[in-house]
């Protein structure tokens, strides 16, 4: 971005004043060899989540700051702003989300989240790890509720947290808030698991495919409100959010069941990456 159009988005503001970019926030630049080199670490320990915020940042999208800037700047976003200013403390909160009704998105949430030893306030502190500076801009806001809205990515779409779960998840949020970290996960990752899985005759890849068809075709979930969301059926919530059942991934944990395959085994050898990402 030249800085004549960087300095259009320093002086763009809220209703409440917040500016959307940060005159301090540095520019993001393009880094492809360090996104490789995490990626690499992120292959050897898929729970290495600092490192996927760094692949983010090496790989800008061109047109991340007019999305910040057409859902921040409206009405809408300001009334998201103004009512969910901190989503992890939405979604910590356990025990308000538990007197929701039976069958609602929160308890599903909650489900998910204790089964799996997990906190938006944990995912928070993944992030910090990374070393990334804070401003008090809308970018700020933007990159925080990606973030926040991680899990609830999981739950809604019924992937796990193996790795082809992972994988699928990032397709689906590139279908969202397309990046080229999210493609370079999504499927490289993929190829990863396929090179793990050889000979298996599940359709990894058509289940990455079929999350980033599902991601390209549902409305933006970070445009939702999350509070009002996590009231209503889950069933009601996907099919509000035309989120259908995950059927190719389902059908790769239910050939590798018979085939002995352990999904949540199939992360990378030492040299995979490598090999991967120089083939």
């Amino acid at each position: 971005m030249n800085e004549a159009a960087r300095d259009q988005y320093t002086r763009m503001f809220s209703a409440d004043g917040t500016v959307l970019l940060h005159p301090d926030r540095p520019q993001a630049k393009y880094r492809p060899l360090r996104a490789v080199r995490n990626f690499q670490m992120l292959m050897k320990d898929k729970e290495d989540t600092a490192a996927v915020f760094r692949i983010f940042e090496s790989l800008p999208s061109k047109d991340f700051l007019p999305r910040i800037a057409e859902l921040s700047l409206s009405e809408h976003g300001a009334d998201l702003r103004r009512t969910e200013p901190c989503l992890p403390d939405i979604l910590d909160d356990h025990a308000a989300l538990r007197r929701t009704p039976k069958g609602s998105l929160a308890h599903a949430y909650c489900d998910f989240m204790e089964a799996e030893g997990l906190t938006a306030a944990g995912l928070v502190a993944e992030s910090d790890r990374a070393g990334r500076p804070r401003f008090p801009d809308l970018v700020e806001w933007y990159i925080n509720c990606s973030r926040d809205t991680h899990d609830l990515f999981h739950v809604l779409s019924g992937y796990g947290r193996d790795a082809l779960g992972e994988a699928s998840v990032l397709l689906f949020t590139h279908g969202q808030s397309p990046s080229q970290g999210h493609l370079l996960i999504g499927y490289a990752g993929a190829a990863n698991i396929k090179k793990m899985a050889k000979g298996s005759r599940a359709p990894i890849f058509g289940a990455v495919r079929e999350a980033h068809r599902t991601g390209k075709g549902a409305p933006q979930l970070m445009a939702q409100p999350i509070r009002q969301l996590l009231e209503r059926p889950l069933d009601d919530v996907r099919a509000q959010l035309r989120i259908p059942e995950p059927k190719a991934y389902r059908e790769c944990h239910r050939i590798w069941a018979a085939e002995g395959i352990n999904p949540h085994n199939l992360l990378a050898s030492p040299n995979a990456a490598q090999e991967l990402v120089t083939a």
